[in-house]
């Protein structure tokens, strides 16, 4: 079987405009599923609906929709697909140097350029925030011109001001995975994306990546800061989260489901990773079986 490596997406800006505003209707983003990059800075503003996000080496879950920074040529998923039900997503994307190099020396720049150099590990903001910036956000898409650019830029003002977000990635990685590196690390995780709920042993990734199993394990934790079986087991967990909020099946066969084959080790691994045992998580989200 093919293996594709992460796509290079070209971005043109809007016409008339310095930086790209799109807005998908309800599934209508067809490169969701896509993993890819591009030298561009994204936020991208999820409106209801629940998913899997991969930024970078992070796997996780959204719900209620989603709000989330991505740096320059930081490897990702989009946001939606099908079975996402939001009702419409947001993708702004806009060069470092959009307004040119310059302007973010400016003291004035400050907090927004810290918080584009947080932004190359990947940042999801709270739900207070999500939800407030994302109104501007769809109010932005909406204007013309100057009054485009100038609501963005308060945009970006606020989201440097809030301390409601989290780093979605260990600084290691995006430090170490530079373009030149992204072929090796993103043809493991579209193996990992694709073959998760089948068992894949150090031998065979090891192989894909054309080393040995001790070099690769030292070269994964080096870029990722966890081991190759965390990550997969995040991934697994992450799945088992969608599955237990969204559909009607019995945990042992969400255990399954996402490529566990031992249901002890299910529960032990999702109480690791969640705090709550997986019966606890789904009575959160109203779905228990009887």
């Amino acid at each position: 079987m093919k293996h594709s490596h992460p796509a290079f997406e070209a971005v043109k800006p809007n016409l008339g405009s310095s930086f790209t505003s799109l807005k998908f209707l309800k599934n209508e983003n067809n490169k969701s599923h896509v993993w890819h990059y591009h030298p561009e800075i994204e936020l991208i503003f999820v409106c209801g609906g629940s998913g899997k996000r991969q930024i970078g080496s992070n796997i996780s879950y959204f719900s209620d929709g989603d709000l989330v920074l991505m740096g320059t040529n930081l490897p990702h998923c989009g946001m939606t697909n099908e079975n996402t039900n939001n009702d419409y997503e947001m993708v702004i994307q806009f060069k470092p140097d959009f307004l040119g190099e310059e302007i973010w020396d400016l003291p004035e720049m400050q907090k927004i350029t810290n918080l584009l150099e947080k932004a190359k590990a990947g940042i999801v903001f709270s739900e207070n925030i999500k939800k407030e910036i994302g109104l501007k956000i769809t109010e932005m898409h909406e204007s013309s011109s100057l009054d485009k650019l100038m609501k963005f830029l308060k945009i970006l003002e606020e989201l440097s001001s809030t301390q409601e977000y989290r780093i979605l990635n260990a600084g290691k990685y995006y430090l170490q995975t530079q373009v030149e590196d992204n072929e090796r690390i993103n043809h493991i995780f579209n193996y990992v994306k694709d073959h998760f709920k089948e068992q894949i042993t150090l031998d065979q990734i090891s192989d894909l990546a054309s080393m040995k199993v001790p070099s690769f394990c030292r070269y994964f934790k080096k870029i990722t800061n966890k081991t190759f079986t965390q990550f997969v087991n995040e991934y697994r967990i992450t799945h088992s989260l969608k599955l237990l909020a969204e559909k009607p099946l019995s945990i042992t066969e969400v255990c399954f489901e996402s490529g566990f084959n031992n249901f002890s080790y299910f529960n032990k691994t999702f109480k690791e990773y969640t705090g709550k045992s997986p019966s606890q998580y789904r009575k959160e989200f109203n779905y228990l079986i009887e």
